[in-house]
């Protein structure tokens, strides 16, 4: 009962996934492959129905589900709210309902708007920062600048959504690599979420950005040139209580921890794992 390929964040594994929309209202991102054969769309009322019935049939008491696809937030606030309420009248157990979240989906909606939905029941939000350099958005056609990111990270905050905010390691190829690290701390420190989560570039075939590798227009980093951007990004963050994970199966060294608490630790295991030179394989890499 699901259209295929099917995401969700990691921390969701064990979320029940309802599929509302299909595909992503965006689309455009260089890097991303995610839904590239997949045009968006809401869901019919009638598929809807017989999606839920068939997912109550398997999980009829869960106690967080995620929306799934991308861009849940595109909607209308009115019909976010009907679909938030049939939610959960379906599934009064959740405690939990999350969604991916689109910077300019978070701009375009008023403070009433997310009010609404954020009372409406929807609790959590991750958003793909990606990169806070504006050279890197631009490159990968993010379609938003630094400041449009913090604008919609802070707005989902203060309206008391659970906010958890992506970077890519690498997105900026050897030429922006500082500039990439640096100036996306900058961005995910004036966000302050309460979530952080560095994901490491793997190359999906249908991507643009895949194209211009073998074209020769992007450079590829080295694991050891990854590891020390990542050191500088998180040497430079300054979060107020954020639980940071760099432990997804893309990325060459698994982190964890809260920031800026353990930060030294942090950094410490990202020398000890340079010196070794205990990376993860590239052939068991994956976005």
């Amino acid at each position: 009962m699901y259209t295929n390929p099917l995401y969700r964040p990691p921390s969701e594994a064990r979320s029940l996934i309802i599929q509302l929309t299909e595909g992503c209202s965006y689309n455009k991102c260089t890097f991303c492959g995610m839904y590239k054969d997949k045009p968006f769309r809401l869901r019919s009322p009638e598929e809807i129905r017989t999606h839920i019935e068939y997912l109550k049939q398997y999980d009829p008491r869960p106690d967080k589900i995620f929306i799934a696809d991308g861009n849940f937030l595109c909607l209308s606030t009115d019909k976010i709210l009907t679909h938030l309420q049939m939610v959960k009248s379906n599934f009064p157990s959740a405690t939990r309902i999350s969604c991916y979240a689109g910077p300019l989906d978070l701009i375009r909606k008023t403070s009433e708007d997310l009010t609404a939905i954020r009372n409406g029941g929807l609790d959590m939000l991750y958003m793909g920062v990606e990169s806070g350099n504006d050279e890197v958005l631009k490159r990968i056609n993010k379609g938003v600048t630094s400041k449009e990111m913090i604008e919609a990270g802070k707005k989902a905050v203060k309206h008391g959504f659970t906010f958890s905010c992506m970077i890519i390691s690498g997105l900026g190829g050897d030429e922006l690599s500082q500039a990439h690290a640096l100036d996306s701390a900058k961005v995910i420190s004036e966000i302050d979420p309460q979530y952080f989560a560095l994901l490491t570039l793997n190359l999906e075939p249908n991507t643009p950005l895949y194209q211009q590798v073998m074209k020769g227009e992007f450079t590829l980093m080295s694991p050891d040139d990854i590891m020390i951007e990542t050191y500088k990004m998180i040497e430079a963050l300054s979060l107020t209580n954020c639980v940071f994970r760099s432990n997804h199966v893309s990325n060459y060294v698994n982190l964890s921890g809260i920031l800026n608490k353990e930060k030294a630790a942090i950094l410490k295991k990202i020398k000890v794992a340079m010196s070794s030179r205990d990376y993860t394989p590239e052939y068991f890499r994956r976005l």
